[in-house]
């Protein structure tokens, strides 16, 4: 995780302003996937995941600038970082909702043990001399 960005006393109201900006798309692409994970929409999941990668990295570029320059603002610094608390609670959201899906699919879909019989009726049990046997 990235370091906090130092704090200034008396931020600049215009550079607050800009970073107003990233910041509420960062926080509008949180709410929109919030939705479509709610939903279990994947289309609108990979749609909101994607813009919210690029409203993220924006975010971070102007923080990061302001940061060297000493002025982000204490309420817009609270803000990234609840931001980033939602990002992860959503990251854990989404690695449960995967694991639970992946336990679902080895439960209706196992994959084929050796000792049974294939698609093909063939027994797909080795024997030990190579032969196969007779009835």
């Amino acid at each position: 995780m990235h370091a906090l960005p130092p704090i200034e006393s008396n931020p600049d109201p215009a550079l607050g302003q800009a970073l107003e900006q990233p910041l509420l798309a960062v926080e509008s692409c949180l709410n929109l996937l919030g939705e479509a994970l709610l939903r279990r929409d994947s289309q609108a999941i990979e749609l909101h995941a994607s813009a919210l990668h690029q409203a993220l990295a924006e975010a971070i570029a102007m923080f990061s600038e302001a940061a060297r320059a000493g002025q982000v603002p204490q309420g817009l610094r609270n803000r990234l970082v609840q931001a980033g608390g939602r990002v992860a609670a959503q990251r854990e959201s989404l690695a449960r909702a995967t694991a639970a899906l992946d336990r679902a699919i080895d439960v209706l879909m196992p994959g084929e043990a050796t000792g049974l019989y294939s698609a093909l009726g063939k027994s797909e049990r080795k024997t030990l001399g190579g032969g196969s046997y007779q009835a």
